[in-house]
């Protein structure tokens, strides 16, 4: 009988680390203290956004579960940055928070091979250098094959609420005791980062005449290649903005901030700050935005996404109420932030095992990161490369060129973190031909060659590049006449054919679809329309950034030796050498993006590589 893979955490890395081990065929366990919080939202009951939309498509190519539970549960899409290219462009999605959780804790309870266990990891057995158990906290030790460590924001977790301090992951629910003592003693670099949430309000006690509507957009979404659950009802969210009443609020009681009397020694995310702090940063701000999020069709709840906060509730309700809108707004949960400890990700392999120690690895907020998708995204990598390594097989490790999952690991591993990491499109730059259309064309093949994607859904990937295939060559093939086209339509007299009308980017895509001709574009579903029009507008572009991949590739393709003594190159600095000896990177590529490594010193590395003896 095949030892287990042990899953410490039931939050989105740890879901999609566990089936991607069920989905491989190994045996796996996921251990959490409340069996019934798997998948649980922790913050705002949203999936996708800037980056984060084309990590959500990448889990879904690979075979993962959060769009398809995403799609499950969705009240509202839009898409992002619908102004700008297609680079760019991200799918957001509000879901149904307890719904959500239902469908994820269901796929788990379901899935082969998966059992699932309640109680606390408090520490880890480790023997010849190799992960060999998990210990609970009732005294019970786990056998393991692997560890996979998903502890999210528990680890040692603390709550603020203004002067008071709560031992805790997320409110009421404890932290986890043990298991950073337990790091530290194998090595681990470990370290304390920050996060936060709002007030939560109830909906009926907001003046919604007073705030301005973002409803849903049909025509964006959905996030699944593959779902088949029916949607549900969709519903608006709304916008208000604070007021210098709401600033003055907060800046009166700055003394009562943890963030700024040292109670908090956590950093936090840059991008998605306190209200107190982007009153402090941004003072020359006069107001901010707030997302009124719905927490579900049927929840009394609204999400104020803008409003994190870890003043005390009283503050709380003197700013909340000081918004227009909100005059009236009753607090149903206080808004808190939370300290948590990481793991230096330099300290972990880009298959993401910690260094040192086979078959331990981590990902999600342990590693530094936040966010749902940068788990999500992180645990099925983690999973996958766990059941790899126990059959001796290549591990799986896409680069920066293959996907934003690729970006972020050489992100997380090459430069570590000084706050917690949240993915960009800014951060890829290869994102012309990392968009969220094409992502199971990049990835889905892969996927189906691990085990992690099943023959359905395989064929269901090759059949929608056959669509696209056939209708591009339809529309070469077809002419369009002067005489045939309507009015508005300017064509030459020799005519033109209707792909080369598809690169005007002022034609609209179903319009053409109405064209003599043009039922190859009318057959394809709404999505594949616009990843034809994107691929043929954008062909030239993209076919110049596949020379810069192809050169990215050759210097990826440049391995460094695992046993390589940096120290004993000549002419390497000693402060490069131990910047190289610390993260130990795979690739000259990597080694070339490590923060201190000077082009100079990449020029010796290539020298040594060419000098070194074949193998």
């Amino acid at each position: 009988m095949q030892r287990p893979i042990v899953v410490v955490g039931a939050g989105h890395a740890g879901v999609e680390a566990v089936l991607a081990a069920s989905r491989m065929g190994h045996p796996a366990v996921l251990v959490t203290r409340d069996p019934a919080a798997m998948g649980r939202m922790s913050c705002n009951p949203a999936i996708g956004g800037i980056g984060k939309g084309q990590l959500v498509r990448e889990v879904d190519a690979l075979g993962g579960l959060m769009a398809l539970a995403t799609d499950a549960t969705a009240i509202q899409y839009r898409t992002l940055n619908t102004q700008k290219g297609p680079a760019v462009r991200s799918t957001r999605a509000q879901c149904d928070r307890e719904r959500y959780e239902a469908f994820v804790g269901a796929a788990v309870q379901r899935a082969p091979g998966v059992t699932v266990i309640a109680g606390e990891a408090t520490d880890l057995r480790i023997r010849d250098g190799e992960v060999a158990a998990v210990v609970l906290d009732d005294g019970r030790e786990l056998d393991a094959a692997a560890v996979v460590l998903t502890c999210g924001t528990f680890l040692d977790g603390l709550l603020h609420f203004g002067d008071r301090q709560v031992a805790g992951g997320r409110i009421d629910e404890p932290p986890s005791r043990g298991l950073s003592d337990a790091l530290r003693r194998l090595g681990l670099p470990v370290g304390r980062l920050k996060t936060g949430t709002p007030p939560r309000l109830l909906a009926e006690s907001l003046d919604l005449e007073r705030l301005e509507e973002q409803p849903h957009d049909p025509a964006s979404g959905p996030f699944s290649l593959f779902g088949t659950a029916s949607p549900l009802p969709r519903r608006s969210c709304w916008i208000t903005w604070t007021n210098d009443a709401a600033h003055q609020a907060i800046r009166d009681n700055l003394h009562r901030a943890p963030l700024f009397t040292g109670r908090i020694a956590g950093r936090g995310p840059r991008y998605c700050p306190s209200i107190e702090d982007k009153v402090v940063r941004f003072a020359h701000h006069d107001r901010h935005p707030v997302f009124l999020e719905p927490e579900g069709i049927d929840s009394p709840l609204v999400y104020p996404n803008g409003l994190s906060t870890s003043l005390p509730l009283d503050v709380q309700q003197r700013y909340v109420q000081a918004i227009p809108g909100l005059e009236r707004a009753v607090i149903t949960q206080p808004g808190y932030a939370v300290e948590y400890d990481f793991v230096d990700p330099r300290a972990v392999t880009t298959t993401l095992n910690a260094r040192g120690i086979r078959g331990l690895y981590l990902a999600g907020q342990v590693l530094g990161t936040t966010g749902y998708e940068e788990a999500a995204a992180l645990g099925l990598l983690a999973g996958t490369n766990a059941v790899l390594a126990l059959r001796n097989q290549a591990p799986f490790v896409p680069t920066r060129a293959q996907a934003y999952l690729g970006v972020m690991v050489d992100d997380l591993v090459a430069r570590g973190v000084t706050e917690p990491y949240r993915m960009f499109t800014s951060r890829a730059e290869f994102r012309l031909s990392l968009r969220e259309d094409n992502a199971w064309d990049r990835l889905s093949p892969r996927a189906a060659s691990l085990g992690l994607l099943d023959a359905r859904c395989a064929d269901a990937v090759a059949a929608r590049l056959d669509r696209l295939d056939a209708a591009g060559r339809h529309l070469a093939a077809t002419r369009l006449r002067a005489r045939e086209a309507p009015p508005d339509i300017p064509v030459p007299p020799e005519g033109l054919t209707l792909l080369e009308l598809l690169r005007r980017p002022e034609t609209d895509v179903d319009r053409l679809a109405t064209l003599p001709g043009g039922q190859a574009m009318a057959d394809l579903a709404p999505d594949e329309r616009a990843a034809l029009a994107i691929r043929t507008r954008y062909e030239g572009y993209i076919a110049r950034e596949r020379l810069d991949v192809e050169r990215f590739d050759r210097f990826e393709a440049l391995a460094l030796p695992p046993d390589l003594d940096f120290r004993a190159i000549p002419g390497l600095s000693l402060e490069v050498a131990e910047r190289l000896d610390r993260v130990r990177p795979p690739t000259l590529g990597m080694a070339s993006r490590l923060e201190g490594v000077t082009p100079a010193a990449v020029s010796i590395l290539m020298l040594r590589l060419k000098d070194a003896p074949a193998r």
